[in-house]
């Protein structure tokens, strides 16, 4: 028969590691945890920089779009802004005959199609001066309308949606000049 001697690393005994090893073990685990716990946390935050990204691009496609019929509409302006001329010398001419009639008809067409894509004009005649809306590229005097108050409107401005596309050009009052005693 034999004897049954059970030893370390036997089956049927119960083996302990040296102090010293279990320590070295326990201090190795630790640090695999720590690692981890790096490692989980460089992953939620690319996570949360890539659902950012993915955002910021959507966000930017919604502008993009918005605003894409912007250089179209900014190389028309020029062709309206001479239609707007063209009408206004025939009205100072009292010409109201069938071609500025037409003339009209384009231009209200032009005009319909901008603003259904989200180009309008700017109002400024009789409103206060706004640097984010005008362009003041003259000064007159005036006692009628209190100062930095658009007086004329020497080119139409104009907004895609909330931007300013082109600023309009204004003639602004300034104080009258008081008399020379």
């Amino acid at each position: 028969m034999s004897e049954n001697h059970t030893g370390p690393g036997q089956a049927g005994g119960t083996a302990q590691a040296p102090p010293d090893e279990l320590t070295a073990l326990r201090t190795r685990v630790q640090a695999l945890e720590q690692e981890r716990d790096r490692f989980l946390s460089l992953a939620r935050q690319t996570q949360a920089d890539f659902e950012n990204y993915q955002k910021r691009q959507q966000r930017d496609l919604v502008q993009e779009r918005r605003y894409a019929q912007g250089p179209l509409a900014l190389d028309l302006l020029p062709a309206l802004d001479n239609l707007e001329r063209a009408l206004d010398h025939a009205r100072q001419a009292g010409d109201n005959g069938a071609l500025t009639q037409g003339v009209s008809m384009v231009q209200a067409q032009l005009l319909d199609a901008l603003r259904r894509h989200g180009v309008t004009r700017i109002e400024s005649q009789g409103q206060p001066f706004d640097p984010n809306l005008h362009q003041a590229v003259m000064q007159q005097p005036s006692r009628e309308q209190p100062p930095m108050t658009v007086l004329q409107v020497l080119e139409q401005g104009y907004l895609i949606h909330d931007r300013v596309l082109r600023p309009a050009r204004v003639a602004v009052s300034i104080p009258p000049a008081a008399p020379a005693q």
